[in-house]
């Protein structure tokens, strides 16, 4: 997959579910195992236990908007990747999100404290993860082998909520990453520069202003 490294910023009016977002090519694998009740048992940790580094994001009380305001701590989803697909157009469609390039199996974080709205087989998303972080904000997670969360419940920044997979409508093992607003989709990497998570490059944490 080529990697592109710039993005395009935009957003646009979509219904709140994920699955007629992607279209569903590949059947959901009947025989992963969704243990969110014991990831123990395949050497990973509950929510909470492991954690992404938290020198890769900064609070901040800079929003895009005042009343969507949500100035605790970000996170980066994942501690290392290549940017593969960027948000924008791609042959005639939106492509909503960005996704993340990492082998397969590759721990994913919570960018942000959230309650699980989603966790399940979610069409061409394939293995998905939506948080609820309040105040309209959504964050999406797509194309997982694993997911170590169930819907309901409440995770941190920095809580790892699955494994990147290649399930749905994915071509190799990537994490699909989007933010909603308001049921809209918004350019991921400007929507997460603004509290100091430089998506972009890698997670390099950015300078203190001023």
């Amino acid at each position: 997959m080529a990697v592109v490294t710039t993005a395009f910023v935009g957003a646009s009016a979509v219904a709140l579910g994920t699955a007629h977002a992607m279209p569903d090519v590949k059947a959901e694998p009947a025989a992963l195992s969704l243990d969110a009740s014991n990831p123990a048992a395949d050497g990973a940790r509950q929510p909470g236990t492991d954690r992404a580094d938290r020198g890769t994001g900064r609070t901040t009380t800079a929003p895009l908007a005042a009343e969507q305001a949500i100035p605790e701590l970000w996170m980066m989803p994942l501690k290392s990747y290549v940017i593969g697909n960027a948000f924008g157009n791609h042959w005639d469609s939106l492509h909503p999100g960005v996704d993340l390039i990492v082998p397969g199996g590759t721990p994913y974080y919570a960018a942000h404290a959230g309650t699980v709205k989603l966790a399940r087989y979610n069409g061409g998303y394939g293995y998905c993860v939506m948080l609820d972080l309040g105040n309209g904000v959504s964050l999406v997670y797509g194309h997982s082998a694993k997911l170590y969360v169930h819907e309901g419940q409440q995770v941190q920044a920095g809580d790892m909520i699955g494994l990147v997979g290649d399930t749905g409508f994915s071509y190799g093992a990537q994490l699909h990453f989007e933010v909603r607003v308001n049921d809209r989709f918004v350019e991921p990497t400007a929507y997460l520069l603004q509290y100091g998570v430089d998506l972009q490059h890698g997670g390099a944490p950015l300078a203190a202003a001023g």
